[in-house]
């Protein structure tokens, strides 16, 4: 067998915070080290262990244009990385006390999702129009050392930068593109400050639209009415003063676009205001020669277009108020989760019930929650039982029961009874501030299918200038006459239509709204690229305890050879009270949910692999496997069918007998989940293959998977082995999605294509995955998958619309109709067209809104107070 390679600290890297960053940095060095399980990365020490013969400057550069900076590893600090690894392994995981382990993945757990956002700065950014803006931003942030990552989100105008960079030199480098920024430190108060400002902007528009529009529609019905949009000596004077006029309704109408493109110019960048104010300047700008020469031209080329500038400018305004409008929809599911959050909690201080503002509330508080009422902060149960709404959390249509000892959540409503609950988490700690904190998260992300609209805007709007500039020398040259006219016409058309708003939108809208969708369906989607991937899978691979089954053992089945149940699930019962063994809890539960006394057993004793004994009755009482009890010299062959049908159902058979005396057989196994079946079901009607992988022996996992529907599986599977069974099915062809509860499910959520993390699982499996189910039912998963695909096929929508408005525009734009039937296109015309191609970006991506499952949502119900 040959020895596996020498691994030793390569890298230093920085900015990978996650299971999600350590499996990227993986599959980009898979080609350098030929096998991605020769590549170990260390998220708490931000390192990389390399095969001895990899090129480590290599794998610097490959890591950091993975998104990650790295350097190759200096011999004195890896002499350092080495003494603390040996102190490491010196401690071994034989010379750890198991109460420091349980210690230390606690640790591990609670530091998860911190480390995630502790190296983001989120900026709030004025200016930004277009794609090409969000092109230029990204690249001002990526400038800034320090900076791994930079994404800027045109649909809520925030960017983000990862790295260590401090935030007065991000502000500083977008301010320098020629745009604002500033540091959003409450989140909460900035979505409430950013409504109330769209509210205003959105009134400031219609003003704006209404004056320009009015004096554009006035100007063309008075020249085609009752004067003349030529120029001549009679009117010369009077088109003067309302090209002045028209000038002045411009900038203030208008203002902005010349402002940004000011800016852009000064910068050396070009946006969507330099195409606006290039257009709408242009027609200005001709009107007014021709008004104060008119006799340098040809009669036929002294044709004002006042009107034009200004219709443009209120057309796009319109556009850009119909935007923001539509616009503010998207963010609706985040506004729904804010509105959540209670305002005030009822606090029991000193014997003193007081209500006080929620931010006030404390850990170790103690607060009344009455029926009808939110809860403010996440909490235990420490008086009273009741029944709590965590629809809009979970999308569970069922009210839970609660009851002392329970825990509880922020922005869930008490529906029933009257309780008291201490207070664990508050403020940013509580699920409901995580919840939003991660939906805004993966709103702000960008797929992959959007970055084809990022490269396409890099080289846009300079294409178009040069297009237009061509255009114009066409028409100028070869063109009828008067050629100075359609030259102009021509140039300011293709400027004004060209306008990259509908390419900059189309994806983060979708993206925006397809993530808060899924956040109403309890399904939390973490990034961007798992919202596109969840669309492909074809294989879903599902771990079993907790997962597929309800995570723990439960009564299947009693059988008594006298037929007297409540007798043998007494005696069982009785004597199972001493033993803290699952088996053991469930015939207990078992027992005192069907009100049954539990008879008395002393001399309790458990013999490891054989079961438990005691004395009752004067009596041997014996509870155990089948060996054992014909070990004893008791036949059990009377139960034999009983015990099959057990099995049949992957439980475990439990033989009962009091002396010489058979009793019976009680049937205890881990019981699947009343809608795995269902939702499995639902994901072969998707054409998605479904496989169990699980550590049980093979007999309870073709039980388990007959029971539920599943087409495969892999039994008797160790934790460490569960990613190579992904890691199989992946190099079949498969496009690979894992659902896990547990700490051993990490590496597999890890290797997957996207990991489906059960919410009610350990904060290890959710922080390795990159979509979280809120509530323990697999309905998540084809929820999460269907609406990946509704949410990719409304992006490729916006951007087939963006594209072939675009591609069929800027032609017509620059006359390609002419020739053929002699139509050249108005820039009045153009701007209207330019407007509507965002609005419907827009109104598209909101029809997502609209969209449904197949398994129907439940929409959080207000109490009626």
């Amino acid at each position: 067998m040959a020895e596996a390679p020498v691994l030793k600290t390569a890298l230093s890297i920085s900015g990978a915070s996650c299971q999600g960053c350590a499996k990227k940095i993986r599959n980009a060095l898979e080609p350098l080290t030929g096998d991605i399980n020769l590549v170990e990365v260390n998220l708490e020490e931000q390192t990389v262990a390399l095969p001895e013969s990899a090129d480590a400057a290599e794998a610097a550069r490959i890591v950091t244009d993975t998104g990650y900076p790295a350097e190759p590893v200096t011999a004195a600090e890896e002499n350092t990385s080495s003494c603390c690894t040996s102190k490491k392994e010196g401690s071994g995981d034989n010379d750890t006390d198991p109460s420091e382990k349980t210690e230390q993945i606690d640790s591990a757990q609670t530091a998860a999702p911190e480390s995630s956002n502790s190296d983001q700065v989120h900026l709030a950014v004025t200016g930004a129009t277009c794609a090409s803006c969000v092109n230029t931003i990204e690249k001002a942030l990526l400038s800034v050392p320090g900076v791994s990552h930079a994404h800027m989100n045109l649909a809520d105008n925030t960017a983000t930068a990862t790295g260590a960079a401090d935030s007065a030199r991000l502000i500083q480098a977008i301010e320098s593109a020629g745009y604002g920024a500033s540091e959003i430190e409450d989140e909460d108060a900035a979505d409430d400050r950013k409504q109330e400002e769209d509210k205003k902007q959105y009134k400031a528009l219609l003003v704006k639209m209404a004056i320009s529009l009015g004096l554009g529609i006035a100007l063309m019905i008075w020249g085609m009415g009752f004067g003349s949009m030529m120029v001549s000596s009679e009117n010369q004077i009077t088109w003067l003063n309302l090209g002045i006029l028209t000038l002045g309704v411009m900038i203030a109408t208008g203002g902005h676009f010349y402002i940004g493109a000011w800016k852009a110019f000064k910068h050396h960048n070009a946006n969507m205001d330099t195409l606006i104010a290039l257009g709408t300047g242009t027609a200005w700008l001709y009107s007014i020669v021709v008004v104060s020469i008119p006799e340098a031209l040809p009669e036929m080329a002294r044709h004002v277009y006042f009107e034009a500038s200004a219709m443009i400018i209120g057309l796009i305004n319109l556009g850009q108020a119909l935007e923001l409008r539509a616009k503010g929809k998207t963010s609706e599911a985040v506004r729904r989760l804010l509105d959540l959050r209670a305002k005030t909690a009822r606090v029991i201080r000193d014997g003193d019930e007081q209500d006080i503002p929620v931010e006030e509330v404390l850990k170790g508080d103690r607060i009344r929650v009455r029926p009808g009422e939110k809860l403010p902060v996440d909490g235990v149960i420490v008086e009273g039982s009741t029944r709590i709404d965590e629809s809009m959390l979970t999308g569970e249509p069922m009210p839970a029961s609660k009851v002392e000892g329970d825990e509880v959540s922020a922005g869930t409503l008490n529906t029933h009874g009257s309780i008291i609950y201490e207070a664990t988490r508050v403020g940013s700690e509580t699920a409901l501030a995580q919840i939003i904190k991660l939906v805004k998260k993966a709103q702000g992300s960008k797929p992959a299918i959007g970055r084809l609209a990022d490269k396409i805007s890099s080289v846009f709007v300079p294409s178009v200038m040069l297009i237009a500039v061509v255009s114009a020398l066409v028409w100028y040259n070869v063109g009828p006459e008067p050629a100075v006219v359609h030259m102009m016409v021509a140039a300011t058309t293709v400027l004004i239509i060209a306008c990259p708003c509908a390419l900059g939108l189309a994806t983060p809208m979708s993206v925006m709204v397809g993530v808060g969708k899924a956040a109403e369906y309890g399904v939390l989607i973490r990034q961007g690229d798992a919202l596109q991937t969840a669309g492909k899978i074809d294989l879903v691979i599902l771990d079993k305890t907790g997962t597929i089954t309800e995570g723990h053992p439960a009564v299947t089945r009693v059988h008594a050879l006298d037929g007297d149940e409540n007798k043998l699930l007494a005696l069982a019962a009785g004597l199972e009270q001493h033993s803290e063994h699952p088996l053991a809890e469930a015939i207990v539960a078992k027992a005192k949910e069907e009100d049954i006394a539990l008879e008395t057993v002393a001399g309790f004793e458990a013999l490891n692999g054989k079961g438990v004994i005691g004395q009752a009755n004067g009596q041997t009482l014996r509870l155990g496997n089948r060996r054992w009890l014909e070990a004893e010299g008791l036949s059990v062959d009377s139960l034999s069918d009983a015990a099959k049908c057990i099995t049949d159902e992957a439980g475990t058979p439990l033989y009962l007998a009091l002396g010489t005396e058979l009793l019976g057989v009680i049937g205890v196994a881990d019981a699947i989940k009343p809608d795995s079946k269902a939702a499995i079901a639902r994901l072969h009607e998707s054409g998605i293959k479904v496989m169990m992988v699980t550590g049980d022996i093979e007999a309870t996992a073709r039980a388990i998977s007959d029971a539920a529907g599943i087409d495969d599986f892999r039994a008797e599977v160790l934790p460490e082995d569960k990613a190579d069974v992904v890691n199989d099915m992946r190099n079949k062809g498969y496009t690979v999605a894992m659902v896990g509860d547990g700490i051993n499910d990490a590496p597999a959520l890890a290797a997957s294509d996207v990991g489906f993390a059960i919410g009610t699982g350990t904060d290890v499996a959710i922080e390795s995955a990159s979509i979280t189910l809120m509530r323990g039912s697999l309905h998540g998963v084809p929820d999460a998958i269907e609406i990946s695909q509704a949410t990719v096929t409304n992006i490729r929508q916006n951007l087939f619309g963006a594209f072939i408005y675009n591609t069929l525009g800027i032609p017509v734009a620059a006359g390609l109709l002419y020739p053929l039937w002699g139509i050249l296109m108005s820039p009045i015309l153009a701007g209207a067209a330019m407007s509507l191609s965002s609005v419907t970006v827009v109104s598209n991506a909101n029809r997502l809104r609209l969209f449904k499952t197949s398994q129907k949502p439940v929409q959080h119900k207000e109490p009626n107070s």
